[in-house]
């Protein structure tokens, strides 16, 4: 009995003498969205995306508006004309509103890889000057403004980065 009682007085300063356990690393988050949106190299990646969708959507409107007009020619027709002409008329718009359909999911799978691609490569000139910064400020974790619950507000460096990145690339 008296060994139990010694073992767990000796476990009870154990535990009572043990510091918790205080992390030293410097940890900040940064706000990438807003990294991209306020930089100069970011405003123009996201300029070319936004000019190439423009255009990706007005040349889609102008193929569809065609198709509308075939497709009134054809209703136009359907009383006059025999019917299998009527329906030769109507498979071929069938096989351009496929071949449209197919034009449009191209241009939606080239500007969302154009998009992963600019991104990445944004990323890949911006990553020294962040690391730089995380080295001449002692910052051993950064984390996305997305993922952080709550902080104060001075371990958001996201303005200090792109004051930093719109120096190197002006």
């Amino acid at each position: 009995m008296k060994f139990i009682k010694i073992i767990s007085i000796v476990i009870i300063i154990l535990i009572s003498n043990l510091n918790l356990a205080h992390s030293n690393d410097k940890i900040s988050f940064i706000n990438l969205d807003l990294l991209i949106q306020q930089t100069n190299i970011g405003k123009s990646i996201l300029k070319d995306i936004d000019q190439l969708n423009k255009n990706n959507i007005e040349n889609l409107k102008n193929k569809e508006n065609e198709l509308k007009s075939i497709e009134d020619e054809i209703k136009k027709k359907k009383n006059i004309i025999s019917k299998e002409e009527f329906e030769n008329e109507v498979n071929r718009l069938r096989e351009n509103i496929k071949k449209f359909k197919n034009y449009k999911n191209k241009l939606v799978t080239e500007i969302e890889n154009k998009k992963k691609g600019d991104i990445k490569e944004f990323f890949t000139k911006v990553n020294p000057i962040i690391q730089n910064y995380m080295d001449n400020n002692s910052i051993d974790i950064l984390l996305e403004r997305k993922n952080v619950f709550m902080s104060k507000n001075s371990s958001d460096i996201t303005e200090k980065l792109i004051i930093e990145i719109n120096k190197k690339f002006k």
